[in-house]
């Protein structure tokens, strides 16, 4: 597996596994089997309503807690300062661990200023190693950029070969954010993966058209989640350490017409403020 660098000094895989709209029960099955094909990386959320399955499966697995990476995320009714330290605690507790490796902010929404001081104060205290924003813009990272003691590290956007992300990644070089991409492969788009430029270089490196955008990303410096609940996919995910693509590929893949495919909304969704009970899980 290799590691990327974050701001901080501290490493984090470039690949891991996310539990995005798995439920429980899904994640119990299919998360130990990622776990066996080599994934260190897990990334949840509060609002995925899966953590305690996540720390069951953590606990069972018989791995050093310092081998795994463990990410989760809070959603806006966590933001306000003293809200945002009890919810911290109340992760910590559904995934049963004494810290996670990563916590972002969701969603761009609510109280995130006030609430950034309550991540640094969960660093200095040991409970969080990293911290980061997940589908911010950059105006609003420049908001918590403007009064952070510890920068974010991490970056979680939509980020795919339609949608590279390098104009925001200009525009933070400076910060040294690890972007992470979600929809890597286009959320499934036949459009993406069957690019004549990825068809063609499949044939030349001997492998899937997925794993050469896998390999593009990680030759982006971008850390993804590709989803999959079948153990041979999962192992095919990993496949791409042994090859590498040219410079006149990766611009080749990089003049791809750009466009998102989702656009976070400016003004809240009604779901983005609502209460949420995290509580309640299998």
């Amino acid at each position: 597996m290799q590691n990327f660098t974050m701001n901080n000094g501290l490493q984090i895989p470039a690949i891991g596994y996310g539990v995005f709209l798995m439920t429980s029960k899904e994640v119990l099955e299919h998360l130990p089997q990622a776990l066996d094909a080599g994934y260190t990386h897990i990334d949840t959320a509060n609002a995925y309503l899966n953590e305690v399955a996540v720390g069951q499966v953590v606990r069972a697995s018989g791995m050093a807690r310092e081998d795994l990476f463990v990410t989760s995320k809070l959603f806006p009714q966590s933001y306000p300062y003293e809200q945002c330290a009890k919810d911290i605690d109340a992760t910590l507790e559904r995934l049963g661990m004494d810290y996670v490796d990563l916590l972002l902010f969701h969603q761009p929404y609510g109280e995130y200023v006030a609430g950034w001081k309550a991540m640094e104060e969960a660093v200095k205290a040991g409970k969080v190693r990293s911290i980061g924003l997940s589908n911010f813009p950059m105006h609003k990272i420049q908001e918590i950029l403007d009064v952070a003691e510890i920068k974010p590290a991490v970056l979680q956007v939509e980020i795919n070969p339609y949608w590279n992300q390098h104009e925001l990644k200009r525009q933070l070089e400076d910060v040294g954010i690890v972007f992470e991409g979600w929809y890597p492969l286009g959320h499934g788009d036949r459009t993406l993966l069957e690019e004549p430029v990825f068809t063609r270089l499949a044939g030349k490196y001997g492998k899937a058209n997925a794993q050469i955008i896998m390999r593009w990303h990680l030759q982006e410096g971008n850390v993804i989640f590709p989803k999959t609940l079948n153990p041979q996919h999962m192992k095919d995910n990993l496949d791409i350490f042994d090859f590498s693509l040219t410079d006149a590929e990766m611009d080749e893949i990089n003049s791809l017409p750009q466009h998102p495919y989702y656009r976070i909304p400016g003004e809240p969704p009604a779901f983005a403020l609502a209460h949420h009970d995290y509580s309640q899980q299998a």
